[in-house]
């Protein structure tokens, strides 16, 4: 693994502060906030805080909101049948983000920098406003179909965004479920084809402005099964990080290649991670609120002890513990990583959640597909294959 540390030049004009939201795009946006999408969004602890749709005036976009902390969750569905370009992104892609919008300084300052670095124009600057301010939004393509979102909101102070309104979801288990504190948004993954990952870090360079980060390469990564290379990319002051994967040859094929051949277009977001600091706390009532995690084989956590034996980190967690939580540790001399993934929470197995939790580890859990790839021979068994298209690390 590689880490780096030439951040580059910095703008002279405006400044990414972070994850704004994450836009979903479903077949049925109220369903995604109140049953499958999520897998019910109170299980993970959401509440719902806005609501644009018929009600509200919007007659072609239904969007439900959902937050907790500082993540916020939209998701939308086409009220207009005849609405091609949604309904196309939902038939190829399956229920899954569209947009990853970051919270800016400087929306108009921003958007006219990447258009001039060559970036491509979705949508120019526009404002949008009602009694509690203004918010100027604009957009940007990435690779495929997902788009970046600038919102500057430093003059708004509302809830989430001017016209949406709250609507009153009250789930009646609430008050009987163990609590669910979930952090923020760490960062968000893209899977591309082999040899297309150099491109799209180019891409992130280029027109964004962002740097290399942290990366691993399939030299690092690999078994005669599987290997995979990763480039994470992140803004100047490294508030977003955006990993970029691509598969490598094996004998068999890697997740990102079953990830490609399970969902037809490859193009499209696949981590979002969150992070919470009370990994046992937080993991138990997770699954004491409803949600149904991975089983990983106890042969990961054989493999696990051996190697601890030989290193200089040290886990604090109960080995014990972590393997009856089917918790995966990825670890290097500074600290470590634990994380958990969720199974499929829908039958197209474009949506599933993955947990994580770091302990002075800036990594983005490289050693754990090594250990997989070790521990599960067969790619169809290896869940992480099979989950792809979107995962939610919190």
């Amino acid at each position: 693994m590689t880490s780096y540390t030439n951040k580059g030049p910095k703008l002279d004009l405006g400044n990414y502060e972070g994850f704004d939201h994450i836009k979903y795009w479903v077949g049925n946006a109220k369903q995604g906030k109140d049953l499958s999408y999520i897998k019910n969004a109170s299980l993970l602890g959401f509440k719902h805080i806005g609501y644009q749709g018929l009600e509200t005036g919007v007659r072609d976009v239904v969007s439900h909101v959902v937050r907790q902390n500082s993540i916020t969750f939209v998701f939308q569905s086409p009220l207009n049948p005849n609405d091609k370009l949604m309904s196309d992104h939902q038939s190829l892609h399956g229920d899954g983000v569209k947009d990853v919008a970051f919270t800016v300084d400087d929306a108009r300052g921003l958007w006219e920098n990447c258009v001039q670095r060559g970036g491509k124009s979705i949508r120019e600057p526009w404002e949008e406003r009602d009694e509690n301010g203004v918010v100027i939004m604009a957009t940007i393509g990435t690779y495929g179909d997902t788009v970046h979102t600038f919102v500057e909101r430093k003059n708004y102070h509302g809830e989430f965004l001017p016209n949406f309104r709250r609507l009153s979801f009250k789930d009646p288990l609430e008050e009987t479920l163990p609590p669910a504190n979930l952090g923020h948004i760490d960062h968000v993954v893209g899977n591309q084809p082999d040899l297309e990952m150099d491109q799209i870090c180019e891409m992130y360079e280029k027109v964004f402005n962002f740097h290399r980060f942290w990366s691993v390469d399939d030299k690092q990564i690999h078994t005669e099964y599987s290997s995979l290379r990763s480039i994470v990319m992140a803004d100047y002051h490294e508030k977003i990080k955006m990993p970029v994967n691509e598969p490598a040859i094996g004998r068999k094929k890697s997740q990102i290649q079953e990830y490609s051949k399970i969902n037809i277009y490859i193009y499209i977001l696949h981590y979002v991670k969150l992070i919470n600091n009370y990994v046992f706390f937080l993991f138990s009532n997770l699954r004491a609120r409803g949600l149904e995690f991975i089983t990983i084989p106890d042969s990961y956590y054989d493999n696990l002890r051996e190697r601890l034996q030989t290193s200089c980190t040290k886990i604090l967690e109960d080995i014990e513990i972590l393997q009856k939580l089917h918790i995966l540790v990825d670890y290097d001399e500074e600290g470590y990583l634990l994380q958990i993934f969720t199974k499929p929470l829908q039958d197209r197995p474009t949506l599933f959640i993955e947990v994580i939790q770091r302990r002075n580890h800036q990594g983005f859990g490289a050693g754990n597909f090594k250990s997989l790839f070790e521990a599960i021979r067969s790619p169809w068994k290896l869940i992480i294959c099979k989950m792809t298209c979107f995962c939610y690390k919190i």
